[in-house]
């Protein structure tokens, strides 16, 4: 009856070990999901960045190309000054070209201050792409060991699994349907050890004679308030050392 408890025992251990393993794998995949945002994120950033610069640098052409065709106007508006035959005209042109002067004027104040901007973005731009070239390094060694992780939680289920079944072929169908009923209902643990006439389950105290019997390993016996499948473990040695 010992072999049954102790195999009992081994299949409780391992269907942990399961468990915890299945928990890790379950969770790598948000993780990875995770960690794919952030970098998506950065990447956002670092893109936006980019795209600045190329408006700031569209805009700063735009500009230049009005203020190039303004300048050519005002050139032209002076050039036909010395043709003016009346001084009516000659007033108008003469306001004509202040007109555009100030028009451009404002263009130049326009032209420079994209030129800041590109300037400023352009600084930020190489600040960015130098973290964020970090930041993909190091995404890219995150997820190399995430990868790495699941694939050794692979192969430590399949072991576990294969150390399951065996233990599993070992015990009776009965027992075995004794164990997973009662596993399923305490939260994974359907055999838990007594010392002391301690439950190791529900820390209840269990009657003396049921402690004694059970030191003898003769029968498979239920703890009377938690129901687990209960084994006397010899821990006095532990406690004396």
């Amino acid at each position: 009856m010992k072999k049954k408890i102790l195999l009992l025992v081994e299949i409780q251990h391992v269907n942990s070990e399961m468990d915890r393993l299945s928990g890790r794998r379950k969770d790598l995949p948000l993780k990875q999901e995770e960690l794919g945002k952030e970098l998506q994120r950065e990447r956002s950033r670092f893109e936006d960045a980019q795209t600045r610069l190329q408006d700031a640098q569209k805009a700063h052409r735009e500009k230049e190309d009005l203020l190039r065709r303004g300048v050519e106007q005002v050139k032209r508006t002076k050039e036909r000054l010395l043709e003016v035959k009346n001084n009516k005209e000659y007033q108008a042109m003469l306001k004509e070209i202040e007109t555009q002067e100030g028009k451009n004027s404002k263009i130049e104040d326009e032209v420079i201050m994209l030129l800041d901007e590109i300037d400023r973005v352009k600084v930020q731009l190489k600040a960015g792409e130098k973290e964020f070239a970090a930041f993909q390094s190091e995404y890219e060694g995150k997820r190399k060991s995430m990868e790495e992780e699941v694939k050794a939680i692979e192969r430590e289920l399949a072991g576990s699994s294969a150390r399951l079944d065996d233990a599993r072929k070992r015990v009776d169908a009965s027992l075995l349907k004794k164990y997973e009923t009662i596993r399923s209902r305490r939260n994974g643990r359907a055999v838990v050890p007594v010392w002391k006439e301690v439950c190791g389950g529900c820390h209840m105290n269990i009657p003396p004679q049921m402690y004694n019997d059970l030191q003898r390993f003769e029968e498979i016996m239920q703890c009377p308030y938690c129901g687990r499948i209960i084994y006397w473990e010899d821990r006095s040695k532990d406690e004396s050392s």
